[in-house]
């Protein structure tokens, strides 16, 4: 770790002086390898699906599962962002004082990112190819059970970083998966300039409190989707059922359904037809007690409403009104992804102005919380905090900025 450590801070310099045309190459040298790789990258997920399958859920093991189909993804995502804007050496701010001192605000490389994530393959493609285009060095350290993928994965883009001429010190992979590795990250300082931890809420939550170097919250989504009177009810079953069901295990997946009590006998039959009877994998519904009396499914407990399924499982509540659903969700919320699905455009204005969370959805599934789906090319995370970044993580929120002052002698 410390060899890694000295190697990506002396990186540091050279990749953040890497002209566009540089990195626009190094980015296409590594989508090339990658699909290269492909056999070797498949092979390498194999053995680490086999090793996985008696110890993760079988949505978590879709979560690890590597396709053709999907590395062909990372590696459209890695020339996505090759195709968008650099971040660095934008000018943010310019101000001329009387005497004619000139003061500059430039976009800056943030330096060193260390990024902490579970089992994801493609997040170590995403990571390396945001963090390269904004001029960061990277270290990843990612979950045991995805060890084999990242490796393989990144062995591919290190050779496309070496044909283009880039030190392969630019992407770094742990290659330690104990805990010890990501306590040494998050107290590196002097090394890491920024950590992102990218996982469940045990993962974040331990680097928020024992990170010693600056941290991103990445969020947990207890994303919840609220069904207004005034909705089209098929709309809302066709935005819930891919809310909860397109892909359950990701944070932009919806956990939580308020549905207005006005509608909910009509609403709710509706739902259940679609999500339970109709469907081959059904959708668990965990129901309060006016819910309950409508539908069959699990009587709620008290930790379902502040509960991360990532399975197909999801609590229902019933509320009088926008204004306790906007309750609920500033109680129960962490501050991911929420949407409103209604005709009323009181309600709506309520909604999208007191709902506190990185993104407010109208008549739209929460599924499009993502840095593709916005057109970031793709993420590093999704914050879930206000400071600095909140959202979708992309190439401008891994940049910093500095002030350049241009004098003519001047003194004060």
């Amino acid at each position: 770790m410390e060899k890694m450590l000295a190697n990506a801070k002396n990186a540091k310099l050279s990749v953040s002086q890497l002209t566009t045309a540089q990195k626009n190459a190094a980015l296409e040298g590594m989508a090339d390898a990658l699909m290269d790789a492909q056999d070797a990258i498949l092979a390498a997920n194999a053995a680490d699906i086999e090793k996985a399958r008696e110890t993760i859920s079988a949505v978590m093991l879709d979560r690890l599962r590597l396709t053709p189909e999907r590395i062909k993804g990372m590696a459209d995502g890695i020339r996505a962002v090759a195709k968008l804007p650099d971040p660095v050496g934008r000018q943010l701010g310019k101000t001329v004082r009387a005497d004619g001192l000139e003061i500059e605000k430039v976009s800056v490389p943030v330096g060193v990112i260390a990024i902490i994530y579970e089992s994801r393959p493609n997040v170590t493609s995403d990571a390396a190819a945001l963090a390269l285009k904004s001029g960061n060095v990277c270290i990843l350290r990612g979950g045991k059970e995805a060890f084999r993928s990242a490796n393989a994965i990144v062995n591919a883009l290190r050779t496309g970083l070496e044909k283009a001429g880039i030190t392969p010190f630019a992407v770094n992979l742990v290659q330690d998966t104990s805990r010890d590795s990501a306590t040494k990250l998050m107290k590196a300082n002097g090394f890491v300039d920024l950590l992102i931890p990218r996982g469940g809420a045990g993962l974040i939550n331990a680097c928020v409190q024992n990170a010693t170097v600056p941290c991103i919250a990445t969020g947990t989504g207890i994303c919840h989707v609220y069904v207004h009177e005034s909705a089209d009810l098929q709309m809302a079953c066709r935005i819930v059922e891919n809310a909860k069901t397109s892909r359950p295990s990701v944070c932009n997946a919806m956990e939580v359904l308020l549905v207005d009590k006005k509608i909910a006998v009509d609403f709710l039959p509706m739902l259940h037809k679609k999500l339970v009877c109709e469907r081959t994998q059904p959708v668990a519904m965990k129901l309060d007690s006016f819910a309950s009396t409508i539908i069959p499914g699990e009587t709620a407990g008290e930790r379902d409403f502040d509960t991360e399924f990532l399975d197909y499982i999801m609590a229902v509540r019933c509320v009088d009104g926008v204004d306790e659903a906007i309750a609920h969700i500033a109680q129960h919320s962490t501050g991911h992804s929420e949407a409103i699905i209604a005709t009323d455009d009181g309600a709506i204005a309520a909604f999208t102005a007191c709902v506190d969370s990185a993104a407010v959805y109208v008549n739209a599934s929460t599924r499009f919380t993502d840095g593709g789906e916005f057109g970031l090319g793709c993420e590093m995370g999704i914050s879930t905090q206000k400071l600095h970044a909140r959202g979708p993580m992309g190439l401008e929120e891994l940049t910093s900025y500095k002030y350049i002052i241009r004098g003519d002698g001047h003194i004060r």
